[in-house]
């Protein structure tokens, strides 16, 4: 078994359904990115950080500015998943988070990612600053 994240800022449990799923009846690929994003939207959300507030508040949001995958071992139709994310890197403008896939029960990793998200300004996509109220929630989980 593959080392586990140490310290997850955050755990979301998703269960594959049909839809999730390829002809051979795995975990589709792109599927992987969504389980990923929904988590780190949960993981936000966990923080009192709503991101359409944000954006409609503070005309604030957040990217992808690159993200790479590593696929270990294929999830099925009715696996239980567990989703995780944790800080690897704080920037002034950016996050760089680790997350992984595991299955749930014996938390075999399906899937690794490093995700970089920069925070923008919602109206012309150009850099801002981390907000200091999600900073100071982070600082709790760094």
């Amino acid at each position: 078994m593959s080392n586990q994240i140490q310290n997850p800022s955050f755990l979301l449990r998703v269960r594959v359904y049909y839809e999730d799923t390829d002809a051979l009846g795995l975990v589709y690929h792109a599927t992987y990115l969504r389980f990923m994003e929904r988590a780190r939207t949960e993981w936000l959300r966990s923080l009192g950080f709503e991101q359409h507030d944000a954006r409609d508040r503070d005309n604030l949001g957040f990217i992808v500015r690159s993200l790479r995958l590593d696929y270990v071992r294929g999830a099925r139709l009715d696996d239980l998943l567990e989703v995780s994310v944790a800080i690897a890197q704080r920037g002034g403008a950016s996050l760089s988070l680790e997350q992984e896939v595991r299955r749930a029960g014996d938390g075999a990793l399906c899937c690794r990612g490093w995700v970089k998200v920069a925070c923008v300004r919602a109206d012309t996509l150009k850099p801002r600053p981390l907000p200091e109220q999600l900073l100071a929630e982070i600082a709790h989980v760094c």
